[in-house]
């Protein structure tokens, strides 16, 4: 049984609306969005009838490294923190990461607890298996409760989904991808929504709801996918729906680079510890501020930004920590904010 998020959580200054948890999904919307998903698992299903638990061994190569604190029934596992850094893996490998309400409760309470504590620097996120995260569930449908309307039931749906998004993209601490498989739909947005994303030569990505009638605009891909690789790439991709493979991701930006399956997660861990040993109020101010600039209507907005982000942080004493470390040949004992 999924645990729901924390209610009221502190998102450590930031606010969030409280997302609806229900334990069901619309039939009708579950299927296009499964259809909407098909097309990305049919190269990874190739194999998938002799698939077990015990490919999650396989995932991204070094993905066993991680051990968990979770039970192996969550749907998401969380390891212990080392240099300040936690591992996220998303656990459903016998549907490849599909997103199901349960998938849905257990990470929003994962990043509910991650966000208010402050000892966690940065946070990598995986997929168990060959997947990194296939989007919907194909095979989960549910009735609706005759309570309900349909325009109501399906909007909470699709505002948990998209309120999961948010709390990627506003979470405090930096989030490192390490793709190490098929990122589609749903997937593709989780990805879209983190600081960094490394990809294994296995990682396939692909926008694919306007396969099935719906349209390419879905939980955030059509804010953050142009911003990423240009407008003119965006379009492309969601307007065909096509997938496409590691080499043209890098080459069009949509991941900062590909690494080997077997040393992603230990090269998106070390980019995450790097990051780790950074003043926290930088890296936190970093991350917010990057979010709102890209939101700034101009430059002298964005240049408002910085200032008042700058005079604030000369009042930490971190500035005055780094001068004294470099004068005594030593690392700066950072300050918490």
């Amino acid at each position: 049984m999924a645990k729901k998020p924390t209610e009221g959580a502190d998102y450590t200054r930031f606010s969030l609306p409280q997302p609806h948890h229900p334990s069901t999904q619309p039939k009708s919307e579950q299927k296009a969005s499964n259809e909407a998903s098909s097309e990305a698992r049919s190269e990874a299903n190739q194999e998938h009838s002799s698939q077990t638990g015990s490919e999650t061994s396989n995932a991204a190569g070094s993905n066993q490294e991680a051990t968990t604190e979770a039970s192996p029934s969550s749907t998401l596992l969380r390891s212990p923190k080392e240099n300040g850094v936690v591992v996220l893996t998303m656990n459903r490998p016998e549907s490849l990461n599909a997103i199901n309400p349960d998938f849905i409760a257990d990470f929003a309470a994962a990043l509910d607890e991650i966000a208010v504590d402050r000892s966690v620097r940065a946070v990598v996120l995986t997929g168990a298996g060959r997947a990194f995260c296939s989007g919907a569930d194909l095979k989960q449908t549910a009735e609706m409760p005759e309570e309900r309307s349909r325009v109501g039931w399906v909007y909470d749906a699709q505002l948990d989904l998209a309120n999961l998004m948010l709390r990627i993209y506003e979470l405090p601490q930096p989030v490192i991808a390490a793709v190490n498989g098929p990122a589609v739909g749903g997937g593709l947005a989780i990805a879209l929504h983190c600081d960094v994303r490394l990809a294994s030569p296995q990682a396939r990505f692909g926008s694919v709801f306007i396969k099935v009638g719906l349209s390419s605009l879905d939980v955030g891909t059509s804010y953050l996918l142009p911003k990423i690789v240009g407008v003119g790439h965006a379009r492309e991709l969601m307007l065909t729906g096509r997938m496409i493979d590691a080499e043209e991701a890098a080459r069009i930006n949509l991941v900062n680079r590909i690494v080997s399956a077997e040393d992603l997660l230990g090269e998106a861990k070390s980019l995450a510890a790097e990051i780790a040993l950074n003043n926290q109020y930088g890296v936190w101010m970093t991350k917010t501020g990057l979010n709102a600039v890209l939101d700034a209507p101009s430059h002298r907005h964005a240049l408002e930004i910085e200032n008042r982000t700058q005079v604030l942080g000369t009042f930490t004493g971190n500035m005055t920590e780094a001068s004294r470390a470099f004068r005594e040949g030593r690392q700066p004992d950072w300050k918490p904010y």
